[in-house]
């Protein structure tokens, strides 16, 4: 058997460009972090993203795939443009382009060739180069001393002649023309010049596109504004346009409406160029637009969180709104406040059967997707996917391992699940993962997690509080009917949580209470819990939708713990789920201490645990409750013991150099195996420490040396074939999987395919406990911005 990849969670980027779809091969393309994920919306399973295709150093910021060819080109923050091949499915770097001194901020593309512009102003034309697979720079200019470009459009005029539109820092839309000829040699592209610069807008402009009429030579050109105006461009060439009287020129007003930009390309072909119409109606910044494939219809995105379909009335010819998508706007939020909300990003394509589909990616990462009906007159919301857009800091399974969660430093608490059963409770012939809940959108960025029971967690961040979360009812209930999590009627549960406004913690709904009818925020907050209850899980027939994430699926805190004078960095809980143990940043020894809490009556125990210096990294409880492992950026570990009334904890072993660099992590063995424990480093290697009852100490068993800094480890809860199974993460997002056992020592048993593994540092790997016959779950959490699920066979 095989390792499977059972889930990958990951948001997109925040940019405009992000995103593209190849309709031969029915997939998206979207930057996430810096990796290029791949994920099918039409796929009947709803199996999400199908694979991360690696090789950015840095953030995504462009995407787009050259139609009717099988390349697909990306740029990055990493000054970095690369060309990708298909092949029987499989996606390889054909090109990487390292001409660039700047982040890459804009992105089109033709056939055999594609346009980037730069943030230091450059615009560069790249050709493809005769049948091979790679492009070479043919032009490059600057548009105008100042102006960094922001968007292109290009298009194919009429035969070997091109215009390109630039849009960007500047109020103007720049048009450019140029000839692309394959009999100039190398040099394929000639003549290229400014042709027109278009005046109206008002701010900078973020997206441009060309729609080819059906009559050929007339084009449109749609650009979108910071402005909140989309202008429409009317493009003729030749024998359509409409020849004026000189004489009457004159006299004429020079009106935006009627001014006419008129030039020639290569002397032969003549353009004309006039504004058509103004769209307004959005309430904030647009940010991407697209034509419909067939239909003279426009879809645009907004930072108002609305997508708007435009088309012009049949009688009176003027632009109106056809439909409108997303959700309304928190009163007062827009960019002018700061706000990152709204839409980023939209693509617009239709399926086989020619059904509509309208997709976008918001400021959470998710990707939304209508589905168009009845001639685009009714839609329905399809399931979409989420994933985190920062760094995953921690993953935790819970107790009985039936779901994960992650935290981000996005700011979110995350829980997954795996899709077993239809609303009808048939079940389903594909397993698929998907977000059940966000039981905590904060206010700060999350660092750890850790479960306290099967309804219970807690976590912290960079808050220097731990909070405590218990399952409100609502979540129970989805679960229960998606999930083989059964609901436990005979447990009282708060109806629903909401976050009170300008507050960072979830308050428990009940339908109960009684509301002050006069105060507005509380009664916004109850009108939201009404909706979350029972006929919210009554109408789902798939698992949660990102508008439903958002705001129904919260949990409610229950607690919160004082003490640390900076940062959580870890925390555990003991197996019996009595004692909360964490640490925080510290550079000196008076906050290099650890902080035992009790779960009963949430009561720190004194004295706090005191002997490292630095961070502690990790801290782990034995299974049998008796041990607390420590280990620190200080290189050293110890190991606390449970005092004999079993209220607390004392420093009992300890090792001032078990390792020359700093100690990222350390896991204990099954208890059957014996009292030992395994710590991993940044000096590369993984060691196993064993209970010596002779020297009551623990004394270094064996060890193993990886060619990277091993950033993450986990053992196995369960002894097998008489080993014991470590998982280990590197830096370089490498995963393996060793079997130990004293006689031959660390075995490698898997080593994860480079194609499925993270594009970064793997910050932590948990063993799920959930009992599967001949295949265990392991989650994966990196610094790439992914949380991965991965089924591997028991050795």
């Amino acid at each position: 058997m095989s390792i499977k990849q059972e889930a990958i969670f990951i948001g997109a980027n925040r940019q405009n460009q992000v995103s593209s779809y190849n309709k031969s091969l029915n997939i998206v393309a979207f930057g996430a972090c810096n990796t290029i994920a791949l994920w099918d919306p039409l796929d009947p399973s709803n199996h999400g993203v199908i694979q991360t295709l690696k090789g950015h150093e840095a953030d995504v910021t462009c995407v787009k795939f050259i139609h009717g060819t099988p390349f697909m080109i990306s740029a990055s923050e990493d000054h970095h443009v690369k060309v990708w091949k298909v092949t029987d499915n499989v996606w390889n770097c054909v090109q990487t382009i390292q001409h660039y001194q700047n982040t890459i901020v804009a992105l089109d593309v033709l056939e055999d060739l594609f346009v980037v512009g730069c943030a230091d102003g450059n615009v560069s034309i790249w050709v493809r180069e005769n049948e091979l697979d790679t492009f070479v720079m043919s032009q490059e200019f600057i548009v105008q001393q100042g102006v960094l470009p922001l968007s292109f459009a290009l298009s194919n005029v009429t035969d070997n002649k091109y215009l390109l539109a630039i849009g960007g820092t500047n109020v103007n839309v720049f048009i450019y023309s140029f000839v692309f000829s394959r009999t100039q040699g190398v040099d394929a592209i000639h003549d290229c010049k400014l042709a027109a610069k278009l005046e109206g807008h008002e701010d900078w402009i973020k997206s441009m596109a060309f729609r080819h009429q059906e009559t050929p030579g007339d084009y449109l050109l749609c650009s979108g504004s910071q402005d909140r105006y989309i202008r429409l461009w009317r493009i003729r060439i030749n024998d359509l346009i409409e020849e004026q009287d000189d004489e009457n020129d004159e006299n004429k007003l020079e009106l935006l409406n009627n001014k006419q930009y008129k030039f020639h390309v290569a002397d032969d072909l003549k353009v004309c160029i006039n504004f058509e119409a103004l769209i307004m109606g959005h309430d904030d910044w647009i940010s991407s637009l697209q034509w419909h494939e067939t239909r003279l219809q426009l879809l645009a995105s907004t930072a108002d969180t609305a997508l708007m379909v435009w088309e012009p009335d049949e009688a009176s010819g003027i632009w109106v709104c056809g439909l409108r998508l997303g959700e309304l706007s928190s009163k007062g939020a827009s960019t002018a406040t700061g706000s990152a909300g709204g839409f980023w990003s939209c693509l617009w394509f239709s399926s086989e059967d020619n059904v509509d589909y309208i997709l976008t990616n918001g400021r959470t990462g998710s990707w939304r997707i209508w589905k168009l009906t009845d001639n685009n007159q009714t839609c329905e919301q399809e399931l979409g996917i989420s994933g985190p857009i920062k760094e995953v800091t921690d993953i935790a399974w819970a107790p009985n391992g039936k779901y994960l969660l992650a935290t981000s430093l996005d700011q979110t608490t995350r829980l997954f699940a795996p899709w077993l059963y239809n609303a009808d409770k048939s079940k389903r012939s594909t397993i698929t993962w998907h977000e059940f809940s966000r039981p905590q959108i904060h206010g700060y960025d999350m660092i750890c997690v850790e479960p306290i029971t099967n309804t219970r967690f807690i976590s912290g961040g960079d808050e220097k509080i731990l909070r405590s979360f218990d399952e409100p009812k609502g979540v129970a209930q989805i679960l229960d009917k998606f999930t083989d999590i059964k609901l436990d009627t005979t447990a009282v549960m708060p109806e629903t949580a909401s976050v009170p406004v300008l507050g960072l913690s979830n308050k428990a709904d009940n339908p109960d209470d009684s509301e002050d009818e006069d105060d507005d925020e509380v009664n916004h907050v109850g009108e939201e819990k009404n909706i979350a209850t029972s006929e919210l899980v009554e109408g789902m027939t798939t698992p949660p939708k990102e508008d439903q994430l958002q705001r129904h699926l919260l949990w409610p805190e229950i607690e919160k713990l004082y003490g640390h004078g900076y940062e959580i960095t870890c925390v555990d809980v003991s197996p019996d789920g009595k004692f909360i143990a964490s640490a925080c940043r510290s550079n000196t020894p008076q906050h290099a201490v650890i902080r035992i809490f009790e779960t009963g009556n949430w009561l720190e125990v004194k004295p706090v645990l005191e002997f490292h210096t630095l961070t502690i990294t990790r801290l782990e409880f034995s299974h049998d409750n008796k041990y607390l492992l420590s280990v620190c950026r200080d290189r050293q570990w110890a190991v606390w013991e449970r005092t004999a009334d079993g209220k607390g904890f004392s420093l009992k072993y300890n090792n001032v150099k078990p390792h020359s660099r700093i100690i990222w992590d350390g896991d204990w063995v099954p208890t059957e195996f014996g009292t030992a424990f395994i710590t991993g480093s940044r000096d590369r290697t993984i060691k196993m420490w064993n209970f010596d009852e002779s020297k009551d100490d623990f004394i270094l068993e064996n060890s193993f040396k990886h060619t990277k800094p091993v950033t993450a480890l986990s053992v196995y809860d369960y002894v097998v074939d008489k080993k014991i199974l470590v998982a280990v993460g590197l830096e370089t997002g490498e995963i393996f999987v060793y079997k130990y056992d004293s006689e031959d020592g660390f075995q490698l048993v898997h080593t994860l395919e480079d194609s499925i593994t993270p594009a970064g540092k793997i910050t932590r790997l948990r063993w799920s406990t959930a009992d599967m016959d001949k295949r265990m779950l392991l989650g994966v959490s990196s610094n790439d911005s992914s949380a991965r699920i991965y089924s591997i066979p028991k050795v």
